[in-house]
């Protein structure tokens, strides 16, 4: 890709006030109990994680949206219009799966208007190729595990002390783009001249 743009990655998926179970450790003798109040309020997390296709120096950037109730071809482009924010006017490549609300005609027609976002749909049942399953996996294992939050709120706060955890690692969201295989590399090294 010749151009100066973000490649973002972008997966959505439901959340709820069940704990995700995961094995744990305690003294012998003392089985954890993990309370809960079996609520099923559910709600829907959009996570996005960009790498810049021409200086990799900039970073990885990682966001969250977290809504109640699940996405809807409208909750996504609110998504995309923070996102537009966040982004101030760079150019992004949008890289997302098949979902019906990713590609609804609403969607097309709203992203249409939009000079700064280009939409690529990965192949089906691919996760693999996502550096966000692997990000959501992460979450999950760590900052999720065994929470019984009693709002929503709880699990917002966990995936942001998630979300700086991961950041305090710069490595970190690299490893989840080489786990899937895809590169991000300039097009050209940048201490080479285009003729050598």
């Amino acid at each position: 890709m010749n151009t100066r743009a973000w490649i973002i990655f972008l997966d959505e998926s439901g959340v709820s006030l069940l704990p995700q179970i995961r094995r744990t450790y305690s003294p012998r003798g003392r089985t954890p109990l993990l309370r809960h109040r079996l609520n099923w309020k559910r709600a829907s997390m959009a996570r996005a994680l960009g790498y810049h296709s021409t200086d990799p120096d900039r970073g990885a950037r990682l966001r969250f949206h977290l809504k109640p109730g699940s996405n809807d071809t409208a909750g996504l482009i609110e998504v995309l219009e923070q996102m537009k924010v966040f982004y101030r006017g760079e150019r992004v490549v949008l890289v997302w799966d098949g979902l019906s609300a990713h590609w609804s005609r609403a969607m097309r027609a709203w992203v249409a208007e939009q000079d700064w976002l280009t939409l690529e749909r990965l192949p089906a049942y691919a996760p693999e190729l996502n550096p966000v399953e692997l990000l959501w996996s992460s979450l999950k294992k760590r900052e999720l595990a065994n929470l019984a939050g009693d709002h929503l709120a709880d699990v917002a706060d966990a995936t942001e002390q998630g979300i700086h955890r991961i950041n305090a690692n710069p490595r970190l969201p690299w490893s989840f783009l080489a786990h899937t295989r895809l590169t991000i590399r300039p097009p050209h090294p940048p201490n080479l001249r285009k003729d050598q």
